[in-house]
């Protein structure tokens, strides 16, 4: 990718803009790119920090792997310093628990936006928080090194991060109830073949891989990529005939506005 000024670089996330492609890197490649609460902040921060004018966001990560999961002294009893741990959390109350949980996952919330399509580059492991990170984008372009795994079961845990959705949306229950539930890994080709990665290439040809599909988005009017990502994203919340209406007022607002003439 390109080597621009950041508009944000912190807590291991870098924002970088270039014309309509925005590109955010997790940029700590040392720690595999393990992810804590101040790392979520920043990737909270990197979202309201995108100018209007960007149309594609691509998700990359510095080093060999994506990203590894949680960072593994979110498990001590003292955990990471300067957060609470996994026992101070525990220890709130329903309404704090649920509130320190719903922060967490803003991190990965913002990436469907009707207004971006988000990609997600990925190589190498992206286990728990990093698979679900991937799965918080609208599209997925693999590594043939990529390995997705969902360990947090096999933690005594639950996927909390947002991740539970998109992953039944894209390979059924029965198969992201298996996936979930061993915590196995799920590589490039089976990741194609399941819905998982919308393509696969040798690592070497990852990040044009990825070039070329951002500037094939941004090829079509920036209004109706809105109106079809709205129409697809929410087509699963609607009955048949509902999902009909929704294509009809789509439809007379674009051609409206294509014909110069006020609703």
């Amino acid at each position: 990718m390109a080597s621009l000024e950041p508009l944000l670089d912190k807590d291991g996330v870098r924002l970088t803009v270039d014309d309509v492609i925005a590109t955010v890197t997790l940029a700590n490649p040392a720690k595999r790119n393990a992810q804590s609460p101040a790392l979520w902040r920043a990737l909270i921060e990197a979202g309201r920090s995108v100018p209007g004018s960007v149309r594609v966001v691509v998700l990359r990560a510095e080093g060999k792997s994506f990203s590894a999961g949680l960072n593994r002294q979110m498990f001590t009893p003292e955990g990471i310093e300067g957060e609470p741990s996994f026992i101070d959390l525990a220890r709130r109350d329903d309404a704090g628990l649920d509130a320190s949980i719903a922060e967490f996952q803003e991190a990965f919330t913002w990436w469907r936006r009707n207004d971006i399509v988000s990609i997600a580059a990925v190589r190498g492991h992206a286990v728990g928080a990093g698979f679900q990170l991937a799965l918080a984008c609208d599209l997925r372009v693999v590594a043939d090194d990529v390995q997705f795994a969902m360990l947090e079961t096999s933690l005594g845990l639950v996927p909390d991060l947002t991740g539970t959705h998109p992953l039944v949306s894209l390979v059924g229950y029965a198969r992201a109830l298996e996936i979930c539930l061993t915590g196995r890994f799920v590589q490039a080709d089976e990741a194609q073949r399941i819905g998982l990665a919308n393509l696969a290439v040798p690592v070497e040809q990852l990040d044009d891989a990825v070039r070329d599909l951002a500037g094939a988005l941004v090829t079509a009017p920036r209004d109706a990529v809105i109106e079809t990502k709205a129409l697809l994203r929410g087509a699963g919340g609607r009955s048949y005939d509902e999902q009909r209406a929704a294509e009809r007022a789509a439809q007379a607002r674009r051609l409206r506005d294509l014909a110069g003439v006020g609703e």
